[in-house]
């Protein structure tokens, strides 16, 4: 007798972060099974505002840019504190606060932003996924994807002059097949899927789907970091990143006009985070 497979449970989410370390995020366990990547390095402990970008892995909330000036943002050079339920970041152009609620069907993490009307920033939950070399990423068909100059020898058509982003169609912008996760080849290269609210990784029996929702006019992308033991020289690593972001560029200064997120009159700005995982009985 012939039985269909049992659909996958909705798991509950697990969640640690490290208020003195930049309000980083720790550990995203859901069920048996731990989503973020780690890499030890005891320089983390030690970074000041303004050094360059020490990676140790997991979630880090980079605001008000993610690379340039200052490297991967803000927040994770300075330790936040908790104020009742919500943790609290205050910077000199901004304060930015995070509550996070889990429940039985997933986690949702609710920002504000406060800074003066017209501050621009690009926000990303950098999350730094532990997924094998099968792992795939799922995003709507023809989904709107930039790349960056890193893939200029890669892609199937010469860059243009200039150009600091092309853009393809996802799930195979410029020929390159961005929805494999794996195996290792020697390349690394990001991606900005835009105009996307949420993406759903799967790594065999096991999915996490990350999503944002803001009722503000806020460009919504998922930033994709496929480092497949490319980065950085002389010593890469492999490291997968699907960084759920407002924002449309991976550079503030690279922003057009439609690529940042703008606080409006109030002087605040909200959105949420919500991650959800499930998994099939082995």
């Amino acid at each position: 007798m012939v039985t269909d497979d049992p659909a996958p449970a909705t798991l509950p989410i697990d969640v640690r972060t490290d208020l003195a370390h930049g309000g980083r995020w720790t550990s995203l366990r859901a069920g048996r099974r731990e989503w973020l990547w780690h890499r030890p390095d005891p320089a983390r402990d030690t970074v000041a505002p303004g050094d360059a970008f020490v990676d140790v892995g997991g979630l880090e909330e980079c605001v008000p840019t993610v690379r340039g000036t200052p490297d991967h943002g803000d927040a994770w050079s300075r330790p936040w504190r908790r104020v009742g339920a919500t943790d609290v970041l205050d910077c000199p152009d901004f304060r930015l606060r995070r509550h996070i609620d889990r429940g039985a069907a997933g986690l949702r993490a609710a920002y504000r932003l406060s800074a003066d009307p017209g501050y621009r920033f690009v926000w990303a939950a950098h999350a730094l996924l532990d997924v094998g070399p099968g792992a795939r990423l799922t995003a709507p068909t023809g989904t709107p994807t930039r790349l960056f100059p890193e893939a200029a020898h890669l892609i199937d058509r010469p860059w243009p002059t200039g150009a600091r982003h092309l853009t393809g169609s996802w799930p195979i912008p410029g020929g390159l097949p961005l929805d494999r996760l794996g195996p290792d080849d020697g390349t690394a290269l990001g991606a900005v899927l835009t105009d996307c609210p949420g993406v759903t990784v799967t790594d065999g029996p096991d999915t996490l789907t990350l999503s944002l929702h803001s009722d503000a006019a806020v460009p919504v992308s998922v930033a994709l970091w496929r480092n497949l033991g490319g980065f950085p020289l002389p010593a890469p690593y492999r490291s997968i990143g699907v960084e759920p972001m407002l924002g449309a560029v991976f550079d503030l200064a690279d922003a057009g006009p439609a690529d940042a997120a703008i606080v409006p009159a109030a002087g605040e700005l909200r959105w949420e985070l919500r991650i959800t995982a499930t998994a099939r009985a082995s």
